[in-house]
Parts: structure tokens; C-alpha cells; sequence
């Protein structure tokens, strides 16, 4: 009878799930990855395009200095980050790890920027300068100073640079305030000289601005008060530098805060800091943003192992698996077959969970059952870092030469077409209104049907 009461309780869920993805604005792309991170966006997207004759490309321009920040969309405003050099030209690696370890090479000062561009023209409505001066720390040859994408919730627009600090505007680009959250100094664990740079966003919910700041000097989760940059919530998370970027579940009358980590992948009550679960022995830099579905939350991490976990969402206490056991907080895991760089997506019954080596894994999401498992068309000679978004019924999977495979929703493999943008891609696209956008290492490219 109780097994009976859950699978019930899982449907509901699901089925909640669903009419709260398609409630939300059909414009708005709050975040990284879209709406509480889901990468799932509405309208239908082209499956195919030209960037050199231009077919379905609505507009194309050109976006100055480094960042890997995703777009961000509310209304007719598109939000993105910069950093520019002054007197330099750095370089910007692709690859596996770029091969090293070692922080870039290069001094000098830098401009880190905020921009809003009209989505229908591509044209700046305005652009505001955060600060000028010299980085706090180095970031990784595959790195930039301006990682993490900016937040919306259609009031304040707010950004992180790391160490350079928190700052918050309002939709016409006004400076409302700025928060120093000290230096963060995000190397991994065993190399505490290899400084590598931030890449956590910040997410907004019920007018709190919530930042993961996981650093080798300190590892905290904070909650701000959006309209002042008041500090009311923070608690201490013990871990060590992680890139990920947090992820909010409401229900039975908590909101939690689900974090990735390396030592402490956890939820903690937003309005208290209490921790609710947590687990041990996942993999290490991790960097996928949590995925919220329904009740069951999927997170992944480590370059080497990449475990997978299915936690549901009223567990508690420590939900750490052994060789032969599971416990009852967790709907299912997997040792392997998880994800270093791209968080995954979950699309109507199916996880999906493209690796940075190509490989795209399809799990039935309530019981880790897999559907298939197929290297992409774009895997094997290249690396991915973009984390693949969808929107009618298709994926769209980016490497870092900027190829993008379409790839149809289901539990069978179908590759719709391929896709070049002509230039380094990192950055994870964003969708709105059936338009996709897309950062390359140079321009921002609006795609859309003609």
C-alpha cells in the first residue's frame, strides 16, 4: 500500500512538473539553463541553419572580450557578461583540460561588463562597466573572468565575477548595489596554486539572490536579500573549490537549496540554512548544475568516475550508497555513465546526459533504466563544455568547435541534422520564443525561423 501511495505521489509530481514548465512565460530565460535550471525552453526552434548564408539566422553580433556566461532572457531584453582586456590579447584554449592544469599566463587590467541587447535586433539597450582593475586571481587557459551568467526575475538583474564581487541593476541598467563575498580562490583541491577561476551563477527565488561560493580558501552557500544585498541566510559547507551553480525545489512546505559538491552534495532549507540530506563520494571538480524534476532531483559530477544520483526530494540524513546497498533517499544511482562539464536535461519520461567527450546517455528518469547510449556526430574529435538545452520535442548539443547536433526526444537515438557555428562554443545556449541563442567565442547569434 505505501509502494502504491509513493508511485501515485510520483505522478503527481510529474504531472505538476509539466503544467508548471509550460505556465512559465513562453519569453523569459531566467538563469543559467533557463528556468530553475531545467534547459528546457518553449517555441520550436530551427532544426537547421546557415551562418554563412544566413538562413535562419535572425541577427549575429559581435560581443567584445572573454566570457562563458549563457545568455539570460526576460521580455524583450537579452542580459550577458564580459571581461574585457585592456593592452592584452589573451588566449582562449579548447580541450580536454587544455592539456594542463596551470593557470593562464598573462597580467594587466581587465573591464568586467554587463550587457543588454533587444532580442528582436540584437542592438544594445545599454551596457554598464561592474569595475576596472587587475583580477584577484588567474583563470584557467580555457577559462574566462566572466563564467557565470547573470540573473533576472525581471525587477534586478544580478552578476557575479567571483572574487571582483556581486552586483545588482535594475531592468534599465542602474546601479542598485554590490556585495564583496571576499576572495574565492577556485583551484582544485590538490593544486591549490593552480587558480582556475569561478564559474557558479547566481539563481533568484522569492526575492532572495542565492549564491554556491565553493573555493579553496572558503565553501559557503549565502542567500541575499535581492532589493538590498542584505545577507539572511549563509551556512558553512565544509567543501573544497567546485564550479556548480545551485538549484531550488519547493514542496511540502520547505524550499531547499540542492548544491553539487565534491565532499558535500547536499539540500539545505532555504530559510534556515539546515542541512535536510546530504552525500559523500561523488566525483571530483564538479560542475553540473543539479536538475530538478519533478520529485526526484539528478546530479552528476567528476571527470574521472562521474557518478550519477537520483535523490528524491523529501530525503534525509545521510543518503551515501555502499557497494550493495542503497538507501532509502535515493531513487537510484550509477558509479559511471555521468557527466564532468555539461549539466543534463530531463525532457518529458527520459534524463539525458551528454559527457564532455560526446557521449550522449538516455535514462528512463524514474528508474535509471537505460534507453541508449550513442557518441554524437560532433563526439570523440572534440571536447563539450555547453550543456545541451531543448525546446519542441529536440536537443540541441554544442561542442567547443561550435558544432551543434539536433537531436530528436525519445527513447530511441534519431539524429536530425548538424549544425556549424563557425567558431569556439562554450558557452550554454538559451532559449526564448522559439529563438535560440547562441555565444561563440566572438559573436552572439539569435536563430530563429524565417
Amino acid at each position: 500500500m505505501e509502494t502504491t501511495h509513493r508511485i501515485h505521489q510520483s505522478v503527481l509530481a510529474w504531472t505538476v512538473l509539466v503544467l508548471l514548465t509550460s505556465s512559465v512565460s513562453a519569453q523569459n530565460w531566467p538563469s543559467f539553463r533557463g528556468p530553475n535550471g531545467s534547459g528546457i525552453g518553449t517555441g520550436d526552434p530551427p532544426t537547421t541553419w546557415n551562418v554563412e548564408s544566413g538562413e535562419n539566422v535572425k541577427w549575429k553580433v559581435a560581443v567584445p572580450g572573454l566570457g562563458h556566461s549563457c545568455p539570460v532572457v526576460w521580455g524583450s531584453k537579452v542580459f550577458l557578461t564580459t571581461a574585457i582586456p585592456l593592452g592584452l590579447d589573451p588566449k582562449l584554449e579548447k580541450g580536454w583540460m587544455s592539456g594542463s592544469i596551470a593557470s593562464a599566463v598573462e597580467s594587466g587590467e581587465w573591464e568586467w561588463k554587463v550587457l543588454c541587447l533587444n532580442k528582436a535586433t540584437g542592438k544594445t539597450v545599454w551596457e554598464q562597466t561592474a569595475l576596472k582593475g587587475t583580477p584577484k586571481f588567474k583563470r584557467h587557459p580555457k577559462s574566462t573572468h566572466a563564467n557565470g551568467s547573470a540573473a533576472t526575475d525581471g525587477k534586478y538583474v544580478v552578476v557575479f565575477f567571483g572574487s571582483e564581487g556581486l552586483f545588482c541593476y535594475d531592468m534599465d541598467g542602474k546601479l542598485v548595489w554590490q556585495k564583496d563575498l571576499g576572495p574565492l580562490n577556485s583551484s582544485w583541491s590538490t593544486f591549490k596554486d593552480m587558480q582556475w577561476g569561478t564559474a557558479n551563477s547566481p539563481i533568484i527565488h522569492d526575492g532572495k539572490v542565492i549564491l554556491q561560493c565553493d573555493a579553496a580558501n572558503a565553501s559557503f552557500l549565502v542567500a541575499l536579500d535581492i532589493k538590498d544585498g542584505n545577507e539572511v541566510m549563509r551556512v558553512d559547507r565544509g567543501d573544497v573549490a567546485t564550479w556548480s551553480t545551485p538549484s531550488i525545489h519547493s514542496g511540502k512546505g520547505v524550499t531547499q537549496v540542492v548544491c553539487n559538491g565534491y565532499k558535500k552534495i547536499a539540500g539545505y532549507e532555504l530559510k534556515t540554512g539546515k542541512e535536510l540530506w546530504s552525500l559523500e563520494g561523488g566525483g571530483d571538480i564538479p560542475v553540473p548544475r543539479p536538475v530538478i524534476a519533478g520529485d526526484l532531483f539528478f546530479i552528476t559530477n567528476g571527470h574521472g568516475k562521474s557518478p550519477i544520483y537520483a535523490v528524491r526530494a523529501d530525503a534525509k540524513g545521510t543518503l551515501t550508497p555502499g557497494e550493495d546497498s542503497k538507501p532509502e533517499g535515493l531513487a537510484w544511482w550509477s558509479k559511471v555513465k555521468g557527466s564532468y562539464m555539461p549539466t543534463p536535461i530531463v525532457l518529458d519520461d527520459y534524463l539525458y546526459v551528454a559527457d564532455d567527450n560526446g557521449v550522449l546517455t538516455v535514462f528512463e528518469a524514474k528508474t535509471g533504466t537505460q534507453a541508449y547510449r550513442q557518441r554524437l556526430p560532433g563526439g570523440g574529435s572534440s571536447t563539450y563544455s555547453a550543456s545541451p538545452v531543448a525546446a519542441g520535442g529536440k536537443l540541441f548539443v554544442t561542442n567547443e568547435d561550435g558544432q551543434v547536433d539536433v537531436i530528436k526526444a525519445g527513447k530511441k537515438y534519431e539524429h536530425l541534422a548538424t549544425n556549424q557555428m563557425g567558431e569556439l562554443c562554450m558557452a550554454t545556449p538559451a532559449i526564448s520564443e522559439g529563438l535560440l541563442l547562441i555565444r561563440g567565442r566572438d559573436h552572439l547569434f539569435c536563430i530563429g525561423k524565417k
